[in-house]
């Protein structure tokens, strides 16, 4: 007997001397798991990290505290598993989003937080008013933050009318967004000493006489800050017509080259740019056959671009990818949700100007880590979701893309700790950017895409009811493979009346 109990005394001295004590002790009180996570300045992640922010740990009647390092880190290591535990960041003149995060600890976590000083200043609107002519190429909207600008403030923006489906000829000193001026949302970043930003919004010159017309870009969401008055601004465009032109200016090369650049690029054109595209159809010179050809090829290029690629086709594939079509329509995602996200990527960008592929990489990150934060994201894949059921459900949503070995790498991505954000971002994209889901989903795309860009609706506004006209050329469409040319749908795009009566009779 006495031998035996000699032998157990010797066994957990070679498992202390093996795993060391705290690592015995742990497997003998049961499984734990760690708690770390990072708090920076918006936006969530990426932005600049916050030191020296004290995080408590609170779980049963244990409390432990830490504090952030120079990166914003924090990490609290040896949680024991099946605790119901609650984080909560602090720090003298801060605000924290969330206020606190936690939950019952099944596997390791991280969490994300931001933090703005609450001593900083107000961030308001330039103006209550602001007046331009339509002749001007664009409207100039300034914001102003004061006070304090020690540290980092965002805020959102976003242009509104009242006009609904009104005609473009139509007099009623409303300013419509299809007619009159791109949609513009986004949100502004204020860099630490930073005050005065601007908002460029693209104007439309076209050949209605129709008298002045407003509409309103509207400030929310100030962080790092807090929202002052103005945060509304009433917007006039005053028009340049005395009577409605004979012409429509969409017929001139100019106009429809750079037409172009702000319905699918949402930016106005670069010179070299506007230069190339007007010269691929000026060179037909007088022969309207060979105008045609160019202006419908010149017209596809911009949805096939690397620019719009990389910016509008992602957002589609994102939205596809990660929540699948809406309920009840055919589509992955509408309008103005897609105007909002393909501006945020697409902000700063300039294919072949300056380093515009850094740009591009930075916005794409921002872009999805904050993606997978949206309330609408995280009630499809809460946290209890394991590595495997993710994958699944994206994989499923994007139409059974992956192969079997890229399904079981993204798994391996995920690993033990599925409800990391990093890690989550990282796989949304890598199944946005599948090729096999790019393929798939082009044609259908593409067809959107004339709705969103030429006629700058959802394929179910008025003037149509349901998803018919968008059934009918993505048929064709696919009937000819692709070749948009023989399936004459950008043909038919361009030079329908609703396209031409945005810009003249």
């Amino acid at each position: 007997m006495c031998r035996y109990a000699r032998l157990g005394v010797l066994l957990v001295l070679f498992l202390i001397s093996c795993f060391g004590n705290d690592g015995f002790i742990a497997k003998a009180q049961g499984q734990t798991f760690t708690v770390n996570g990072k708090i920076t300045q918006p936006p969530v992640g990426t932005g600049p990290s916050i030191a020296g922010v004290s995080v408590l740990l609170s779980f049963n009647s244990t409390q432990l505290m830490t504090q952030t390092d120079s990166s914003g880190n924090f990490s609290f290591a040896n949680v024991p598993s099946g605790v119901t535990f609650d984080v909560t960041p602090s720090k003298a003149a801060f605000t924290f989003n969330p206020v606190s995060q936690g939950g019952v600890l099944s596997s390791d976590r991280t969490l994300f937080f931001t933090g703005s000083s609450s001593t900083a200043g107000e961030i308001r609107l330039g103006a209550a008013s602001t007046a331009v002519s339509e002749s001007a190429a664009d409207l100039t909207v300034t914001v102003n933050r004061t006070g304090d600008t020690s540290t980092q403030a965002t805020v959102d923006y976003a242009t509104s009318d009242s006009a609904g489906s009104s005609g473009c000829n139509i007099v009623a000193g409303q300013a419509s967004s299809r007619c009159d001026y791109l949609t513009t949302l986004g949100t502004l970043t204020f860099a630490a000493g930073e005050s005065i930003k601007s908002i460029n919004i693209p104007l439309v010159d076209d050949a209605f006489a129709e008298g002045a017309e407003t509409f309103t870009i509207t400030l929310s969401n100030a962080v790092g800050g807090t929202l002052g008055v103005p945060s509304s601004e009433s917007l006039t465009i005053n028009d340049n017509d005395s009577s409605n032109g004979t012409s429509n200016p969409v017929d001139d090369t100019t106009f429809f080259v750079r037409q172009h650049y702000v319905d699918f690029l949402n930016r106005e054109p670069d010179t070299s740019g506007l230069n190339f595209w007007t010269n691929e159809i000026n060179q037909c010179g007088g022969d309207l056959q060979c105008r045609e050809i160019k202006r419908i090829n010149v017209s596809a290029a911009f949805f096939v671009s690397i620019e719009f690629q990389n910016t509008g086709y992602l957002v589609y594939r994102v939205y596809k990818a990660a929540l699948g079509d809406l309920t009840n329509k055919p589509v992955a995602v509408q309008l103005v949700p897609f105007l909002r996200d393909t501006q945020k990527i697409g902000q700063g960008v300039r294919v072949g100007i300056g380093d515009w592929e850094a740009q591009l990489e930075t916005n794409k990150q921002a872009y999805i880590l904050a993606f997978v934060q949206r309330p609408e994201f995280l009630t499809a894949y809460p946290n209890s979701m394991t590595a495997q059921q993710f994958v699944d459900k994206l994989n499923q949503n994007a139409g059974n893309v992956l192969s079997p070995a890229d399904n079981a790498n993204l798994v391996a991505v995920l690993g033990a700790t599925p409800s990391d954000l990093n890690k989550r971002a990282q796989v949304l994209r890598s199944v946005a950017e599948d090729a096999d889901l790019k393929n798939a989903e082009f044609n259908k795309a593409f067809v959107l895409m004339q709705y969103f860009g030429y006629l700058r609706r959802n394929p179910d506004d008025a003037p149509d009811h349901d998803f018919s006209g968008d059934s009918f050329w993505l048929n064709k469409l696919n009937s000819f493979n692709g070749d948009y040319i023989n399936a004459e749908m950008v043909k038919a795009f361009i030079s329908s009346d609703e396209y031409r009566h945005r810009f003249g009779q």
